[in-house]
């Protein structure tokens, strides 16, 4: 489809975009997602009629736009968290050629890499809600929906949204830049992943990590880890601490909250004995998903990391 012929064509008629490759109907959804008494009940939404002044994006595109829906789709959310902080790859996903503030015809566009191309994949803007809740991932920001728009393009692209409840984070990695991905088991790790987390973090890769429990996905523990769940591996740095040095790594949550409570975690007494300035610069105490944690932590609590580069 042609997004530019498209939208002009709209534009003349004075219609918005209906998608007849990818309709508001429940075939979109998949028959499995949710039992049929709750797939009847679903209601196709445009963000015109959800908001006055609706927004693709506000101040920038962030991590802390995004959080998880009804749909299981960490390791999608996990990947484009993590997409967030690499701008040199963003545009190629999310062309800048489109808005609710000028030529607004109801259609939108998104770029996957798929099988040694970019595919560019067109959609209206019609967003699935359950009960008046989003079925998909839900902005922070109630006016700025590319998190929704996004993860229906994405739904097209793989035949439904129920095709995106479950799947692996080095798919999404590779699908959003084309890049190269490589996985490390943390349950036998490399002898010196903190050097290569490190490094990672210093070469702007993409990094994501899960954790185990394919029987008991999305059980939370005591220590707020997610079992079964795609996180985003969001920094690594190595710290003054105490009387040495101290290697620790900040890790954010799809969901937009539930964080680890051990050590390094956002009120923990570790952060005590570390100088104030650098403190303030890495600590941001909020109930936003993301925290810290040592790179000991790391390695117990989660099974895999995965990191993408557009190149080796």
């Amino acid at each position: 489809q042609d997004f530019s012929r498209l939208r002009a064509l709209c534009l003349s008629q004075g219609l918005l975009f209906e998608d007849a490759t990818f309709p508001a109907h429940v075939s979109s959804i998949g028959p499995n997602l949710l039992p049929d008494d709750k797939l009847r009940w679903i209601q196709w939404k445009r963000p015109t009629e959800l908001q006055r002044n609706p927004y693709l994006i506000m101040d920038g595109v962030s991590r802390f736009d995004i959080m998880q829906g009804e749909i299981g789709s960490c390791w999608l959310l996990a990947a484009l968290g993590s997409l967030t902080l690499q701008k040199q790859f963003l545009e190629n996903v999310l062309p800048k050629d489109q808005g609710f503030q000028d030529d607004y015809a109801g259609i939108f566009h998104f770029r996957f890499w798929q099988y040694g191309d970019w595919v560019d994949v067109v959609i209206d803007d019609q967003l699935p809600f359950l009960n008046g809740r989003y079925l998909s991932v839900h902005p922070r920001t109630s006016n700025e929906f590319w998190p929704p728009l996004l993860e229906k393009a994405y739904a097209k692209l793989r035949g439904s949204y129920q095709n995106l409840h479950g799947g692996y984070l080095s798919d999404a990695l590779v699908d959003l830049t084309g890049g190269v991905q490589v996985q490390f088991s943390l349950k036998d790790p490399p002898p010196d992943l903190e050097e290569i987390l490190t490094a990672a973090d210093k070469s702007r890769c993409l990094m994501g990590c899960s954790t185990s429990g394919q029987l008991r996905r999305n059980i939370e523990l005591r220590n707020g880890i997610v079992q079964g769940h795609a996180y985003t591996v969001t920094g690594a740095v190595k710290i003054r601490y105490k009387n040495g040095w101290k290697h620790i790594i900040r890790i954010w949550n799809p969901w937009g909250h539930g964080e680890w409570k051990g050590p390094w975690s956002d009120n923990s007494p570790q952060w005590d004995h570390v100088e104030p300035k650098f403190r303030e610069a890495l600590l941001r105490n909020k109930d936003d998903g993301e925290f810290w944690m040592s790179c000991e932590n790391f390695q117990e609590q989660f099974s895999w990391l995965y990191i993408c580069n557009s190149t080796p």
